[in-house]
């Protein structure tokens, strides 16, 4: 697995969600650096780590991230994740493996038809990127379709720089560890926590995994701390870095 690593202090390990890469973290990453030794993964298959023939479910990811961390002599630190990585991020806490866990909108509260369309519009963004090709540098280095096309995942596309908006669509496309991360997705649900300290935020505007699966999260982790990220889409890093920054700072 290949990582970014940056900062001094107290571990703190950042797991992106399906299609993306650790560069998701980024708008994070000064305020977060500046107190913590930040480890900010690759999955396998994801960003610039090769697929690595796992199942590609959330227990196997957990696995490979902890692997990473025996190697690096790194034990119990705090994890942050998004998405699928908010997934992996709650298994780590669940097994004992982290000392703190912070989820944005993770996956595994859904029933079957909230995972079909987490599913479908992870596909389909997925799709629509590989079918502009060559035109989806010129569109994304445009207001319009920055907000066109990146709305699906951000409430304020146009925080994105266009640079950063090329180059997570293009590895969206090109992540050889998508499909079988995606059919994993309709498999896997929560399956209960460790009893570490637990954060959950979730945006408001969460189009990939709607708001209301925050409900059924605060009745399956009654003891955590639930965050509504208001006016925040799915990936709210660059909606509010500051508040996201934040959680992740008062947790670890």
């Amino acid at each position: 697995m290949q990582y970014h690593r940056e900062g001094a202090g107290r571990p703190l390990v950042l797991i992106h969600g399906i299609g993306s890469r650790w560069q998701v973290w980024r708008p994070l990453l000064p305020a977060l650096a500046a107190q913590f030794d930040v480890i900010a993964v690759d999955l396998p298959g994801f960003g610039t780590s090769p697929v690595d023939g796992g199942r590609g479910d959330v227990p196997h990811y957990a696995d490979c991230v902890t692997a990473l961390l025996d190697s690096l002599g790194i034990v119990r630190p705090a994890v942050g994740g998004s998405s699928l990585g908010g997934g992996v991020a709650l298994e780590m806490g669940r097994r004992g493996s982290a000392r703190a866990v912070t989820a944005f909108a993770p996956v595994g509260f859904y029933g079957s038809f909230g995972a079909r369309w987490c599913q479908g519009t992870v596909s389909a963004a997925r799709g629509g990127g590989s079918l502009l090709g060559p035109v989806l540098p010129a569109l994304l280095r445009t207001r319009a379709g920055r907000a066109a096309l990146c709305g699906i995942f951000y409430a304020r596309p146009l925080n994105l720089a266009a640079d950063d908006a090329v180059a997570d669509a293009r590895a969206l496309v090109a992540a050889t560890g998508f499909a079988d991360a995606r059919r994993e997705l309709g498999r896997w649900r929560f399956a209960g926590a460790g009893g570490v300290p637990t954060t959950i935020a979730w945006g408001t505007r969460d189009l990939v995994l709607p708001y209301r699966q925050a409900r059924r999260a605060r009745g399956l982790l009654p003891h955590a701390r639930h965050v509504r990220l208001k006016g925040c889409g799915h990936l709210p890093f660059s909606d509010d870095p500051a508040t996201c920054a934040r959680l992740l700072v008062e947790a670890g």
